[in-house]
């Protein structure tokens, strides 16, 4: 089996070739697809790249997306490139007959005020958080036009809902990080210059996080079990205040000064936790990885590869 991966050079790209082997149960080879060889918002690079790797299934995993500040900047640039990038890839993947198209979406496709936890039968019920509605809007329609194309080509595939990742390769930089990757930053900074922490928001907003490793064995799961085209949730089904996380992440690296709250700041959606029966039915995934372990195994590698650095 052959598995081409998008954004394979990026943060869940570099996890899936670490330990996407330790799941699958049959022989495979993994094609690893960067923007810098390949821009797949050109039509033309998506033909030559499809072409020359001749996937048997094709992983999309790339993505444009930050945290707050970056979705408030860029909010074009995030639906433009996450769409076309989408859209071209599948229309492509058709053309040659790829076998399957497995879809990384987001759970910021989810409304704004969706009932905790979220269920996929929900995912179409409001208009999501404005900061992440160009983002979530464009990786939810890309779902659709799977479910399209299975309806009228016989395209065969998996739609995934992951929630918020974290883990060893993530990006550290304080303007376009997401929430765990910010918050190691701004406390090794803070240790580091003998600062305090301003963290944005009231801290009262809730996420659920999901460690990467655990999401790429799902990802594996969905490669290899036929399942529909309807959206399955991929996370652990437990949510944690962003005050909680930013008190277990400074405790977990020493940092003892003070955390100052910028409550003019916004703090996003509400609340944000998955349903994740669907998966467990459909996939028998259940997440393995505890907050506090995945952290800690996150810290680690932070503190032990200077990789990150050059990310600033």
């Amino acid at each position: 089996m052959r598995i081409l991966v998008t954004g394979g050079t990026g943060f869940l790209g570099k996890n899936i070739q670490d330990n996407l082997g330790a799941f699958l149960n049959q022989d495979y080879s993994i094609s690893i697809m960067g923007s810098k060889v390949y821009d797949l918002r050109c039509q033309q690079a998506c033909r030559k790249a499809i072409q020359y790797y001749n996937p048997d299934v094709i992983l999309h995993a790339a993505g444009s997306v930050g945290g707050i500040g970056a979705n408030q900047e860029n909010p074009g640039k995030f639906m433009y490139d996450n769409l076309i990038m989408g859209a071209n890839l599948i229309e492509r993947a058709r053309i040659e007959n790829v076998q399957k198209f497995v879809l990384l979406g987001t759970v910021c496709a989810y409304p704004k005020h969706t009932p905790v936890p979220f269920k996929e039968e929900d995912l179409w019920n409001g208009y999501p958080e404005e900061t992440n509605a160009p983002y979530g809007i464009a990786k939810k329609a890309l779902m659709k036009m799977l479910q399209t194309y299975k309806e009228q080509y016989g395209m065969r595939g998996a739609n995934l809902i992951p929630v918020n990742m974290y883990g060893p390769h993530d990006h550290f930089n304080l303007t376009s990080s997401h929430v765990i990757p910010a918050l190691i930053l701004k406390f090794y900074n803070a240790m580091k210059n003998g600062d305090e922490v301003e963290l944005w928001g009231t801290g009262s907003a809730s996420r659920e996080f999901l460690y990467a490793a655990d999401c790429v064995e799902a990802i594996a799961r969905a490669i290899e079990t036929d399942v529909d085209l309807e959206p399955i949730n991929i996370g652990t089904g437990k949510e944690i205040t962003i005050k909680d996380l930013a008190t277990e992440i400074a405790e977990q690296m020493g940092y003892e000064g003070e955390i100052k709250w910028q409550t003019d700041k916004p703090d996003g959606q509400p609340r944000r936790c998955l349903d994740t029966s669907r998966a467990k039915e459909l996939l028998d995934f259940e997440a393995k990885t505890d907050l506090q372990t995945g952290l800690k195994q996150t810290i680690e590698w932070f503190l032990n590869d200077n990789n990150w650095e050059s990310q600033q």
